[in-house]
């Protein structure tokens, strides 16, 4: 069998990369709910700022929570306000969206891809995530005493 390409044909449910992509989906679109229920008028919040809370200080992502639900509402400027990297998270968790049905979409239609999509999906989710998160990884290496 030279030449030909044999793909192994796994049920849906049964394909731990699609789990995956949907319980991902699922706690993305969770976030989105949360963001969107709970106001930034009323601050409501039920999530506190433990840091806060204990130091009394803010930390780097005080107002995050106030930041992605005015993300939602389309109040950009002022989501900036309350957190200068929230717009960062929020596109970050919304092409993680995008990604989640997009590649298992492809997993689905084209199921003998499956390598090649996961080292794509690997790669470009890892870059969104540095980018989008890179004030925190500073942050977290500032504080540890790493430079």
């Amino acid at each position: 069998m030279t030449g030909v390409a044999i793909s192994r044909y796994v049920p849906a449910d049964r394909d731990s990369y699609l789990v995956i992509n949907l319980v991902l989906a699922t706690v993305i679109l969770l976030v989105f709910i949360y963001s969107g229920i709970f106001s930034p008028g009323k601050d409501n919040y039920p999530v506190v700022c433990i840091h806060e809370k204990v130091t009394g200080q803010p930390c780097i992502s005080c107002g995050l929570s106030h930041s992605l639900s005015l993300m939602i509402r389309g109040r950009i400027a002022e989501a900036r306000t309350w957190n200068a990297n929230g717009p960062a998270i929020f596109i970050f968790f919304a092409a993680q969206l995008i990604m989640r049905i997009l590649f298992s979409a492809c997993r689905v239609k084209y199921p003998s891809t499956g390598k090649e999509l996961i080292i794509y999906d690997i790669s470009g989710s890892t870059v969104l995530f540095l980018v989008a998160f890179f004030p925190f990884l500073i942050n977290i290496f500032s504080l540890s005493g790493i430079h």
